[in-house]
């Protein structure tokens, strides 16, 4: 039986490959890391370098009733019990755009496990083709808890899709992933004070 003379050469290459790459240093292997890390654009590093932990006392007067802080700039929801003891900080999902964003405080009205929810006539103008209602359940948009703020339409809610955490997909709302808002439904009260910054 003969052998092709290119199957030999591929088959040699092959190898001869394969040993320069077992065989190369540690740092060259580190080459390609380094070039994927330069191709993380610069607001993606702003949004990871921005999400850290804060202080409570430049946004509130004291912690009566607890703290609530979103930041939507790094979308995080940050959370300071009554006493100090408990800080949480949650990346969270925000408005799709300026105008649907408001700013401000409030505070928590109503507390809801398993929330219905019925879009606005706003958000039913935008998209004709939403339902006019969902029940608690796995296709309710508002997940598992909700945290009804003094701001009519305005919740912090959870979600069962959790690809928008960490992105602009909501009509207002400010999103968590449902395990996250059961902590914090957990953690709050009627009253809790809520920032958005």
């Amino acid at each position: 039986m003969t052998h092709s003379p290119l199957k030999s050469l591929n088959r040699r290459g092959f190898i001869a490959g394969a040993a320069a790459v077992i065989g190369a240093p540690a740092l060259a292997q580190n080459v390609g890391t380094i070039e994927m890390e330069r191709e993380i654009t610069q607001s993606q590093r702003r949004n990871i370098s921005s999400f850290r932990s804060l202080t409570w006392q430049p946004y509130f007067k004291s912690l009566r009733n607890g703290a609530v802080l979103v930041d939507i700039d790094s979308r995080a929801l940050h959370f300071w019990s009554a006493d100090g003891r408990t800080y949480k900080l949650y990346p969270s999902s925000i408005p799709l755009s300026e105008d649907l964003t408001r700013r401000g405080r409030t505070s928590v009205t109503r507390k809801v496990a398993g929330p219905s929810w019925s879009p606005t006539a706003n958000m039913l103008r935008r998209n004709p083709d939403w339902p006019k209602y969902v029940p608690p359940g796995p296709d309710n948009p508002l997940g598992t808890h909700a945290l009804y703020l003094g701001w009519k339409y305005y919740r912090i809610h959870g979600t069962h899709d959790t690809r928008k955490i960490g992105r602009k997909s909501s009509s207002g709302c400010i999103g968590l992933y449902n395990r996250h808002i059961a902590e914090l439904f957990s953690l709050t009260r009627v009253g809790t004070q809520v920032l958005l910054i």
